[in-house]
């Protein structure tokens, strides 16, 4: 396996559009690095750089510290995986796992000990001698993986590769990908605008936005400490509430007023100036029902989610926006219920108005 490193690395195409930022990336050997953003941040565009099936306008991309800026894709030893399986129809499972090594002309015995070696890790010995059409998607996916196993390269990228499978079998999909990532300790670069299968595959996450990096970090780093409104509104699900106020002086000290919260920014440690704009973030499930609660809501809609349940309250002050809350799924609340609320003053994220950047 192989380490990979993006280097001030940029992209812009010749009607203008940049597709990546200035990215500067490490990428260990033996980790599974998740690009995630929405359609259009450049995650794609960064598989393709490092696949080398698109060359950057700036900066290097090195392979085990080997500038491979220039070298093109069949010189790379990196194997991609696609959303589209790309399967050879007349082929059998056993000849397109084996097309790739009988074009390097690798040996017929080579051949046949990756081919059963790459079934086995993804359980699909019984299927050697089915042809596609008599596969399943979540089987055709598994083939596709088979045969960038069995090329052995440096790295594997993978582009939105479940996002053709149906919800359980993508769920179940998933689980295996990790798995197999454990057990061939393989450099793997992922890309998806699934953050929940960020949240799970990933050994880290970049969250990207407008080909530029808002940030990367371990999963729960980012989901415990958003570095900005954007990631803070993007990682997670349901996602985190956030709320406009501003800083105000009350009794000589400095607090975050909003329609939903009050909070003491000197206790915080935050020298904010009077009047300054804020954002005032908490998840669902850091929101207390309470009947002492310090705030009032009436109950717009209830979705059951199995173990829990979603509540949306509307607020007065917050025109077009709900406070979203994750209560129990026995909790006795329907529509049109008046909810008081309190929230878990720990548990606030607090982030500057005008440029959405962390505070706390």
């Amino acid at each position: 396996m192989a380490s990979i490193t993006l280097d001030q690395v940029s992209k812009t195409y010749p009607n203008g559009q940049t597709a990546a930022r200035d990215l500067t990336i490490e990428i260990g050997d033996g980790e599974l690095l998740v690009l995630v953003g929405p359609s259009g941040s450049g995650k794609s565009t960064v598989l393709r750089l490092v696949a080398g099936l698109e060359l950057p306008t700036a900066g290097r991309i090195l392979i085990d510290g080997r500038d491979v800026t220039a070298v093109p894709p069949q010189r790379r030893d990196l194997a991609m995986v696609f959303q589209s399986y790309a399967l050879y129809p007349h082929k059998s499972v056993r000849e397109n796992l084996a097309f790739g090594l009988r074009v390097r002309r690798v040996d017929a015995a080579e051949i046949d000990a990756r081919v059963r070696l790459a079934a086995a890790t993804l359980g699909i010995e019984a299927l050697l001698d089915r042809k596609p059409a008599q596969l399943s998607g979540g089987q055709r996916q598994r083939v596709a993986l088979g045969r960038a196993i069995v090329r052995e390269p440096k790295a594997f990228l993978l582009d939105e590769p479940l996002s053709n499978l149906d919800p359980l079998l993508r769920v179940a999909t998933r689980t295996e990908l990790g798995l197999l990532h454990r057990r061939l300790a393989a450099t793997m670069v992922y890309v998806t605008h699934d953050q929940e299968e960020a949240m799970t595959l990933g050994t880290r996450v970049a969250v990207m936005r407008n080909g530029a990096i808002e940030q990367i970090g371990p999963a729960l780093a980012l989901f415990r400490r958003p570095a900005n409104t954007f990631v803070a509104g993007f990682v997670g699900s349901p996602a985190m509430n956030l709320w406009p106020g501003a800083c105000r002086r009350l009794d000589g000290r400095a607090r975050v007023a909003s329609a939903v919260c009050s909070i003491d920014l000197d206790e915080a440690g935050q020298s904010v100036p009077d009047g300054a704009e804020l954002v005032a973030g908490v998840r669902p499930h850091d929101i207390d029902l309470t009947s002492d609660g310090d705030v009032t809501g009436r109950v717009e809609i209830v979705e059951p989610l199995g173990p829990v349940t979603l509540v949306h309250l509307r607020v007065a002050g917050l025109p077009g926006e709900f406070v979203r809350v994750i209560v129990p799924s026995d909790a006795r609340i329907g529509v049109d219920d008046q909810a008081r609320f309190r929230i878990r003053r720990d548990r606030l994220h607090l982030f500057d108005g005008r440029t959405g950047r962390r505070l706390n």
